[in-house]
């Protein structure tokens, strides 16, 4: 009797607002297979296994070939930013029922000296905010026992009320978790249908507003989390019993089960998985300091990394609400394919943040929408063929055509169909070249010694032009480029982090305490991923520590050293935090100012094994040009050769201007650049000498 064959598929998902993307890489070749499907908002799960199923079709596989799924989801940022924020309820300690009106006296950029800035509605109104007695000191000592009448008292108040998501937030529950898990265990005795989520569980670390919020913000989620995992696993069919992870901000992968426990850690899940994707692509092409520039349909997120690894903060912030997660640090502004181009008010051409999205879509989309976005623009203009998706959407350049010239009429200066289409996309690249320039230049760092790497449906049409505008060294395009967060899926660990309050001044720091809090969180590390499956000969731990001097209100997130807690460990801890001071702010005060040692964290992770990009064979015929194409640049249409991206040989280089094609999507090259095929078949474009010595 022959025995089966292991399953050798993996697949990786990524959801996003117009497309699904899905990539599958076998084990056993290293064959890799993409596809696109039109994403379903109503139910995303339908697009995500019609999708799947579309893959392992292209692949020649089945279900039982399938080792496992990870998927990038938007369903808890859509829920933040979409969803209106209501049935939410806030159990605080008494004396702290104003906590979200008190917020933090910072204003958003632009309203610093204003005096008609209005802070934002609270997550919840302050009827929904209901105090119970008891009290914790600093330490997690008990100053008050906990007021069990009023605990029972307010979740009768909510089950009146039909207030269905809970967040519990207790004065340093940090530092002691036994005031709140009790609370929580009378509140789903008295009302067992509301769903509850605790601070010392979603983040035991001080700054009671931050905590606040991040736990309402995991509370509201929740139940939307819970609801598509559900539709998930009864679409997936044959597939449900395989392993389904879903990825974290933070850059790693988690199972369901963790989760539905803290869906808060997906807030940024897609956007994430293109930037680990990213790293990788960095590392093979040897760019190893880029901006990644992810460009889709309804916006752009941007990341900067550095030394091939992305930036990680644990300070960010979904749409209005501050989170404090771990997350891959990720801009994000409303420049997408989708993005609508409209008249202000004072009669100025902008473009975006409204966007058509996948329903309807770009006006030239069958059943598109009414209003010209930046995908229309690139059509009449000849950039993008006739046709996505590999031939499977077919656009409709006249009704673009219709939609440019009516939004003209409302402009000075008789533009025509074509000028006013040129200046849409170059709105369009300021936009996203302005994004830049505030995570590199405001952070002392010369985007000039960067490279761009552009992917999304909608990035490389555009961001070799974007490249010019900052001097950047190149562009860079991966292979499939609309499906590099899918990708990008596959190339990450299984993560759980786990983060402990203790502030120590450096001159009584106590290392017994510092041992036995590490040896605690990282025990909690291991046991969850052996709880998932993980053998412990795959489990790697990462000690970190948020520090700063003794007087500062902010941190900085520091890798602290392995092996033993001593004197060495300690000082070489200190060193790191100098360092990383002066890399983040231009200065350190070293052997000037004492520190303060704030947070002792732990990052547990479970390896896996990547998937390979394995090089392109040789090909002896010059790929031959499979069209010429009118293209619209420097104002006026020239002839331009059209390759298919599936026929270029490595060592091939091309002048601009230039159109390269390919399943999902286009890639331009313009006047005065050029484009090389690296080994792996990743695009590279460059400035020629006389551009870049212009630009500089």
């Amino acid at each position: 009797m022959t025995a089966a064959a292991a399953p050798r598929f993996r697949i990786g998902i990524d959801t996003g607002g117009t497309f699904t993307d899905i990539v599958s890489v076998d084990s056993t070749t290293g064959a890799m297979h993409v596809t696109k499907v039109s994403s379903t908002p109503t139910n995303p799960a339908i697009g995500l296994v019609r999708g799947v199923n579309d893959i392992l079709g292209a692949a020649g596989g089945s279900a039982d070939d399938v080792a496992g799924l990870a998927h990038g989801t938007t369903v808890a940022t859509n829920a933040l930013l979409q969803g209106q924020i209501d049935s939410l309820g806030l159990i605080v300690t008494a004396g702290f029922r104003h906590i979200l009106e008190i917020a933090r006296q910072s204003v958003p950029e632009g309203y610093g000296n204003s005096y008609f800035w209005v802070k934002p509605d609270r997550l919840v109104p302050l009827q929904f905010v209901r105090e119970v007695g008891g009290r914790l000191d600093f330490r997690g000592n008990q100053l008050h026992p906990l007021d069990e009448d009023s605990v029972r008292e307010a979740a009768r108040y909510f089950r009146k009320h039909g207030t269905r998501a809970i967040g519990l937030c207790l004065i340093h529950s940090y530092a002691n978790d036994a005031h709140e898990r009790r609370a929580a265990e009378i509140v789903a005795e008295e009302y067992p249908e509301a769903t509850l989520s605790l601070s010392c569980a979603v983040l035991p670390e001080y700054r009671e507003y931050e905590r606040a919020v991040t736990t309402l913000v995991d509370a509201f989620v929740k139940p939307y989390m819970e609801r598509y995992l559900k539709r998930v696993h009864d679409e997936l069919g044959p597939l449900k019993d395989k392993p389904f992870l879903v990825m974290q901000s933070s850059g790693g992968v988690a199972s369901t089960d963790q989760v539905v426990k803290k869906p808060i850690t997906t807030a940024l899940s897609g956007p994430a998985a293109g930037a680990l994707g990213s790293a990788v692509i960095a590392e093979i092409a040897g760019f190893p300091n880029l901006v990644t520039l992810d460009a889709g349909g309804t916006s752009t997120d941007l990341c900067l990394i550095e030394g091939a690894k992305p930036h990680i903060t644990n300070g960010g912030s979904v749409g209005p609400f501050p989170v404090r997660i771990p997350m891959i640090d990720i801009e994000t502004i409303g420049t997408g394919g989708g993005s609508i181009a409209w008249i202000s008010r004072e009669g100025h051409l902008k473009v975006g943040p409204r966007s058509a999205g996948a329903e309807p879509g770009p006006m030239c989309y069958p059943r598109g929408g009414n209003e010209p976005t930046i995908t229309d623009a690139n059509l009449v203009l000849g950039r993008i063929p006739p046709a996505l998706i590999g031939g499977g959407i077919a656009l409709d350049i006249e009704r673009s055509r219709r939609g440019i010239a009516a939004l003209a009429e409302k402009l000075p200066g008789n533009m025509s169909v074509e000028q006013l289409a040129s200046g849409i996309i170059e709105i369009a690249n300021w936009n996203q070249a302005n994004a830049i320039r505030q995570m590199t230049i405001q952070r002392g760092i010369d985007p000039r010694g960067f490279a761009l790497l552009s992917f999304g449906g909608a990035g490389p049409a555009q961001s070799a032009a974007v490249m010019d505008l900052l001097g950047m060294k190149a562009c860079i395009v991966p292979p499939n480029p609309g499906n590099l967060s899918a990708f990008g899926l596959l190339a990450v660990d299984w993560r759980t982090d786990h983060i402990v309050t203790k502030v120590m001044h450096e001159d009584s720091i106590d290392l017994a305490g510092i041992a036995a809090h590490y040896a605690a969180l990282e025990h909690e590390a291991i046991e969850t991923l052996k709880r998932d499956g993980i053998d412990p000969s795959r489990i790697r731990i990462v000690r970190e520590a948020d520090v700063r001097y003794a007087g500062q209100s902010m941190e900085v997130r520091v890798t602290a050293p392995g092996g033993a807690l001593d004197q060495g460990f300690l000082t070489a801890l200190i060193d790191a935090f100098h360092a990383a001071h002066r890399r983040t702010f231009g200065y350190d005060y070293a052997g000037r100012q004492k520190v303060e040692l704030v947070n002792f964290c732990v990052s547990g992770f479970g390896m896996i094994e990547r998937p390979t990009m394995p090089k392109l064979s040789e090909r002896s015929a010059t790929p031959a040009r499979k069209a010429v194409r009118p293209i619209y640049v420097d104002g006026a249409f020239h002839d331009t050769p059209i390759y298919d991206r599936a026929v270029l040989s490595p060592g091939f280089r091309l002048e601009g201007p230039a159109v390269v094609e390919e399943f999902g999507s286009t890639t331009v090259v313009f006047p005065g650049q050029h484009l090389d095929v690296d080994p792996h078949g990743i695009l590279i474009i460059r400035p020629t000498k006389a551009q870049l010595e212009v630009v500089r």
